[in-house]
């Protein structure tokens, strides 16, 4: 998936998102696409889910895999390691 700006049918609300990324990052992986949005605490649309997964992977906190499998890969801790070390300019 591209993140591809584009006019929205449906703007997603913050706690939407953030609903989103605290399933996501509880799950990890080994969840696909279709079983994430089955285990959203709240409904979502649809659109407004896929919207959310487009930005989130754009934004570098998940990975979509070729067979639909979701991967969280943001790590604070590790990215405050990097940067105490000077191995990422912030």
């Amino acid at each position: 998936m591209k993140y591809i700006p584009k006019k929205l049918d449906r703007s997603p609300r913050l706690d939407t998102i953030i609903m989103t990324e605290k399933a996501l990052f509880r799950y990890r992986s080994d969840k696909t696409v279709t079983q994430v949005w089955h285990l959203l605490p709240k409904k979502v649309m649809w659109t407004t889910f896929m919207t959310i997964l487009d930005y989130l992977e754009y934004s570098g906190k998940i990975h979509i895999e070729k067979d639909k499998t979701i991967s969280w890969i943001w790590s604070p801790e590790k990215v405050e390691d990097l940067k105490r070390k000077n191995l990422v300019v912030s």
